[in-house]
């Protein structure tokens, strides 16, 4: 597969030089170990996808820290957490920087082994499928998509590199993607012996992306009950399939506690869960506006990640029936966005930003910056801290 180069490499290559792990998470088939291999070719690299190294690691966790060659890549760390206290004690004896990067394809899981076992000696990260500026550098592709049509038919498309690299067809990879991480990681993580209303609970799901969970009602329109429906969001949010973006409220803790939104991580697998047979049926379809959405939620969040930026991203609601789709928290200062699929701009997209800066909802900042963020190609100051910006430029 054609290499592209990937926004989170000069950071990779910094902070491994800086502790003796580093943990790079994500979903499957985000191109970790091509950019692991890519960037650190001296390496040795085992993946315990290979079940004989699988079970010697489990079997004797020492011995087979203590035999291996560094520096190394271990693919799925998660099938065999067992040996994390040892690449510690090895750590402990032959303290080097640099000396293993482990993956993991179930982040909290992986995340939980690590910090009780490498608290202090790893360095994090988290490679999500392409941004669209990443996908500019495959070859004949000068810029992003920047018509409605053109911005459509890359959502379908996806952001996982095999269909973008290889130009696989997406319907056959999707479809044999869902199949691997059932087969693969929901078994993994719990032994889900009804399969078939799991992938019910996928479709009806995908339905409610950029939307509000509601557990009660989530459950019921799947036949379920609320505990398993909790278990499978858990499940979804370890394996990155879909991120739940958080309330903003001045009480932290309110958080934490009150319901999030839900976004795929990818659209490709979403508009496939949704069954949408081309970008001119989705760009016509009810779903358009939630799709988008989406979609931009997810590159704010690649750059945040991909970045490492000390920031937080949030949306807002509250019950006087003020809401703002995306916050940026920087700690001193806000940005807030709205996110229109539209090309027309009308006065009445900032209504919400009036409200909340009338109402003083950000007034602990220090800086508050408003943006609509839409198809329109130009950048355009609305008055006050407003400005209209073309969604690419964001």
């Amino acid at each position: 597969m054609t290499y592209i180069s990937r926004d989170i490499e000069k950071e990779l290559k910094k902070i491994s030089a800086q502790f003796p792990v580093i943990l790079l998470t994500g979903p499957r088939q985000t191109g970790k170990t091509t950019i692991l291999k890519h960037l650190f070719p001296e390496y040795r690299y085992i993946t315990f996808d290979d079940s004989t190294l699988r079970l010697s690691a489990k079997r004797d966790p020492a011995n087979f820290i203590e035999t291996l060659q560094t520096p190394v890549i271990i693919d799925e760390i998660q099938y065999a957490p067992e040996i994390l206290s040892y690449i510690k004690m090895h750590i402990d004896r032959n303290r080097k920087n640099g000396m293993f990067i482990l993956t993991g394809s179930q982040i909290f899981n992986v995340m939980a082994g690590v910090t009780e076992s490498l608290a202090g000696r790893t360095g994090l990260f988290e490679l999500l499928p392409f941004s669209f500026k990443e996908l500019v550098r495959i070859k004949n592709k000068n810029t992003i998509p920047k018509d409605a049509l053109g911005c459509f038919k890359q959502i379908i498309r996806g952001f996982y590199p095999v269909p973008n690299i290889e130009k696989t067809d997406t319907k056959a990879f999707y479809g044999a993607y869902l199949s691997l991480y059932i087969e693969r990681d929901v078994r993994q993580i719990q032994n889900i012996r009804d399969i078939s209303s799991f992938e019910v609970f996928l479709q009806i799901l995908a339905g409610r992306a950029g939307n509000l969970l509601n557990i009660a009602d989530l459950a019921q329109s799947c036949g379920i009950s609320q505990a398993t429906c909790k278990t499978w969001i858990s499940i979804l949010e370890n394996s990155r399939i879909i991120y739940l973006l958080r309330p903003w409220y001045r009480n932290k803790a309110k958080r934490l506690i009150k319901s999030p939104k839900i976004y795929f991580t990818d659209t490709g697998l979403l508009t496939y869960l949704l069954k949408y047979p081309d970008a001119e049926t989705l760009q016509a379809g009810h779903a358009m506006g939630s799709i988008f959405e989406n979609t931009i939620v997810m590159e704010f969040l690649k750059k945040k990640i991909n970045m490492c930026l000390n920031s937080n991203l949030y949306f807002y609601r509250d019950s006087n029936g003020i809401e703002i789709d995306l916050i940026i928290d920087n700690g001193l200062s806000v940005s807030l966005y709205e996110i229109k699929a539209s090309k027309t701009l009308r006065q009445d997209m900032a209504k919400s930003f009036r409200l909340v800066e009338s109402a003083g909802i950000f007034k602990e900042f220090t800086s508050v910056k408003y943006h609509i963020l839409s198809f329109h190609e130009n950048r355009i100051p609305l008055g006050g801290n407003v400005t209209a910006l073309p969604w690419w430029d964001a």
